[in-house]
């Protein structure tokens, strides 16, 4: 095995699960489940909360909402075990669900459980060996990542039984006004280049590309990759804002992710995941593979990007104001404020300077 699996640690303050609840509604509901259970954390993602479970010898995983959420539409447990519970049949990167809890006395929230996916989580804390010390390899994996999220945008959604899952019909008026909005409502402070950048997204509204089902948060932290084989992605993690939608919009939400090094300083430190690495592609030959190999024409992706970081920013904005009303203790979300004007400034260079 070339790489370590990503492996769960202590889980932080604050999001402790009750065990005492758990441990016999899982052995209840799940057939296979054998006792005692032990709970760890999967450190990253700040977003919904993800546990590793221990039943004997059986390893699962729990995803459940954020503690203090505030924003219940955006962590929707059940809508994603549908998502899942259809799309694992038709995309085999998406996890298997097994089992979902309605019931909020168990937890104080809805949940769900699903099959481990044992496999390298890349951030930019762990990058592997393997690929700091080859160009080739990394170019490689670069192209896997497109070309999966390509494959996703390709997928006959109405045959996969996933047709109602949104209303792809004004999909970008509705993304446009409605992070807009989230973001009036979230804000702590003053950023003007972010007022400046939702306006810019309202006055240049494209029209809607043809509909695909959307995964809406795809970038390298998010991917599971084989550990033998690491250009080869075996899973696709957090499906929550998964949707139909304009798969155009979905790809300039992952080049929002994508950091390159001729970036300015203060942008690398926001980097989900190791896209500087050499061999990387850039953000322009990321869309252009993906054109091939979903075989649709990008146009111009200025205003793409430019609201992949507005809504980035936006939820970054949603995260540091649950931490600044005290309703999570997470110390990862004390600066994140700071990532919030980056991002509006990095949205109004795109659009003045009309390159991604």
């Amino acid at each position: 095995m070339s790489a370590s699996i990503d492996q769960p640690g202590a889980v932080r303050q604050g999001e402790q699960l009750d065990v005492a609840q758990l441990e016999p509604y899982l052995l209840a509901h799940l057939p296979s489940a054998r006792g005692p259970l032990v709970v760890e954390q999967f450190p990253s993602g700040f977003s919904n909360l993800t546990y590793m479970l221990r039943l004997g010898d059986q390893e699962l995983v729990l995803r459940r909402p954020p503690v203090g959420n505030v924003v219940k539409s955006a962590h929707d447990m059940s809508r994603e075990y549908r998502v899942l519970s259809k799309l694992c049949r038709v995309y085999p990167a998406a996890p298997e669900p097994l089992l979902m809890c309605e019931n909020e006395q168990i937890l104080g929230c809805q949940f769900y459980v699903m099959k481990r996916l044992h496999g390298v989580i890349l951030r930019k804390a762990n990058t592997p060996q393997e690929l700091i010390a080859a160009p080739g390899l990394v170019a490689t994996l670069c192209e896997s990542f497109i070309d999966s999220l390509a494959k996703l945008h390709r997928l006959d959604f109405q045959a996969a039984g996933l047709g109602e899952l949104g209303r792809p019909t004004g999909y970008v008026h509705r993304q446009v006004t409605g992070w807009v909005g989230r973001y009036e409502k979230a804000k702590t402070s003053e950023y003007p280049e972010m007022e400046s950048l939702g306006q810019w997204l309202a006055d240049h509204q494209p029209a809607d590309a043809p509909p695909a089902l959307i995964h809406n948060d795809y970038k390298y932290d998010n991917l599971v990759l084989d550990p033998d084989d690491l250009t080869n992605i075996i899973g696709v993690l957090d499906w929550e804002m998964a949707t139909i939608g304009d798969p155009l919009m979905d790809l300039g939400s992952t080049l929002a992710y994508w950091v390159e090094p001729d970036d300015p300083p203060a942008e690398h430190a926001r980097a989900f995941g190791p896209t500087m690495l050499p061999g990387s592609l850039t953000r322009q030959q990321l869309t252009e593979r993906y054109a091939r190999s979903a075989d649709i024409a990008t146009p111009d992706m200025v205003f793409y990007y430019a609201f992949g970081l507005f809504k980035l920013a936006v939820i970054v904005q949603q995260i540091y104001t649950r931490y600044a009303a005290g309703k999570t203790q997470d110390k990862r979300f004390a600066q994140l404020n700071t990532m919030v004007e980056s991002l509006g400034k990095t949205g109004l260079r795109v659009v003045e300077t009309g390159k991604i």
